[in-house]
């Protein structure tokens, strides 16, 4: 059983393979493993978009799936509803326009980087220097896009790091 199972495995992960044939060997991977659930997966935490990516991806599909999340959340509801409506505050949404957002799988350090560009220095950092308030929201909101996608447990570990920089400051680690 366990040959099969790996055999899948390398059929879904090979980069020439198919859509179609990776969500078939998924598909039979998924009936193999079937819905037992084991004794460790109690302490196991899943993000909300977990199933999106799916159990095989790696982080450059994940990154992937990050970046097209952002791009949605800058321009959702960017149009009041109605005149007397009560804006409800998107700390994405409503970030300064010519901020840019690279995001990069990092597989060599298991993690999946935010880069902020263009950040506008009266809006991100203090006269201190440190970061604003509206900077650190912004990378609390992009590290909770990237969460969603994540997994952690005693057992199985954290699937990847998120973090968010500004320049040559790291803002989520």
């Amino acid at each position: 059983m366990s040959s099969r199972v790996a055999r899948l495995r390398a059929l879904i992960e090979h980069p020439a393979t198919g859509a179609g044939e990776r969500a078939a060997a998924q598909r039979m991977l998924d009936r193999i493993a079937g819905a037992a659930v084991r004794a460790d997966a109690a302490d196991r935490a899943y993000g909300s978009r977990y199933a999106r990516a799916g159990r095989h991806a790696g982080l450059t599909e994940i990154a992937e799936l990050v970046r097209a999340d952002i791009a949605f959340a800058r321009v959702v509801f960017t149009e009041p509803v109605a005149a007397d409506a009560v804006a409800v505050f998107d700390p994405i949404r409503d970030a300064p326009a010519e901020i840019g957002y690279r995001v990069t799988g990092l597989p060599e350090q298991n993690s999946i980087v935010v880069e902020l560009d263009s950040v506008p220095p009266h809006w991100g950092w203090t006269a201190e220097g440190a970061p604003s308030a509206a900077l650190t929201g912004l990378a609390r909101a992009l590290a909770e896009i990237m969460n969603s996608y994540n997994h952690e447990g005693a057992v199985i570990g954290t699937r990847f790091f998120a973090r968010v920089r500004a320049g040559e400051r790291t803002l989520i680690w």
